[in-house]
Parts: structure tokens; sequence; C-alpha cells
């Protein structure tokens, strides 16, 4: 994945939410790119905070300055998937066990779609919650090996890896836009604060 290489560098310190909203036509400049370079120009315009990462130490570094830089390190944080928890146990954050009282939620995702800038997730991440019942800030962990053009390719991805079941309450985030004040905690109900960090794993 060389263009993550290209645009952020192999050590990049800041993520772009540069957006325009008055730009009606702002995702047509993506068509035809490849899946990974479409979802980083339309994800970053969503106002989503992007941190590329080469590998699994500059994840832990991400995700250990997004803590600090955020003073979540005393704060509660919703963790619904157990592969997630385990994986990052050592950083001792402080779950919480109603979406109501955590700070944050850290989670994964289904899959990033290009054509949007928009994250695909189901039950496997937020359980049966709707969106305006999680927190308003997030921090998803996901892999370049995610990437897919579209939702109806997204959902194709569901349903081939689910061998048994189905996941129910599958849906889209894609509104990341911060106020102006820079409040974490006075986001509109329909807007996320999301960092996503992203790993190479091709």
């Amino acid at each position: 994945m060389s263009v993550f290489r290209k645009i952020f560098g192999s050590n990049t310190d800041a993520s772009k939410s540069k957006t325009d909203e008055n730009d009606q036509s702002k995702f047509l400049e993506t068509k035809g790119l490849p899946a990974d370079e479409a979802f980083t120009i339309n994800f970053n315009k969503n106002g989503g905070k992007f941190l590329y990462c080469e590998n699994n130490d500059e994840v832990q570094n991400f995700l250990k300055n997004i803590i600090e830089e955020n003073n979540w390190d005393k704060k509660k944080a919703l963790i619904l998937n157990k592969r997630l928890k385990e994986k990052f146990k050592h950083f001792k954050l402080e779950a919480s066990q109603k979406a109501k009282d955590a700070d944050f939620l850290f989670t994964t995702c289904e899959s990033l779609i290009a054509n949007d800038g928009s994250l695909l997730i189901s039950s496997n991440q937020i359980a049966e919650k709707k969106l305006v019942e999680l927190p308003e800030n997030f921090i998803v962990f996901a892999t370049t090996s995610q990437f897919v053009n579209t939702i109806s390719e997204g959902l194709q991805g569901i349903k081939a890896q689910s061998k048994t079941k189905i996941p129910s309450n599958i849906t889209t985030i894609k509104h990341f836009k911060a106020n102006e004040t820079n409040d974490f905690l006075s986001y509109g109900s329909s807007t996320k604060n999301l960092y996503l960090l992203l790993l190479e794993d091709l």
C-alpha cells in the first residue's frame, strides 16, 4: 500500500480533517481512484482523524498519544469486542459496563467504504446499540485489508465471513465533524469525534 507512504510518509504524526461543506460534489473527484486512496480523501473530508500505522508499535504509540491528548487515561472506555480488549489489555483502560457511562468507545469495524469515506459496523462492534446511544468519542482500529469500494461490497464481505450467523445491527458511520469549540462533550448526537488507527497488513 505505497499510497500511504506517499501521502503520509513513514512516520506520520497527525491526521487531516479539512472539509468543504459547500462542495456538493466532494466525492466525485475520487471516482476511479484505488479504494485506499479514495477512502483516505473522503474520510478526511468527512472530518475523521486518520492515523496510518506501518506496524503494531506505531498503533500502540498512536493510541497512547490519543489517550494522553484527550486526558482519557482516567476516563471510562466502552470496549464491546473481546479480542480487541485482549489485544490492548496492557493499556489498562477502565472499562465501562454501560454505554451511557463511557467517555469513549474503542472498537473495530467491518469495512472501510471508499466511495463515501464511511465505516461499516455491526453487532460485532456495537452489539444492539444505536449510534445515538454510544459515546461521542470513537477510537476505531482497522487494517488496510478491510478496504472495499462500496457498502454493497462490505455487506458481501460480512456475509462471506459469517459462516454460522450473520451479525445484526449493520450500519455505517460517516459524520465525524467536530464543532468549532473543540469540546468533545458537546458534539451533536449524529456526529462522532472519531480517530481511525489504520494498520498496514497487506
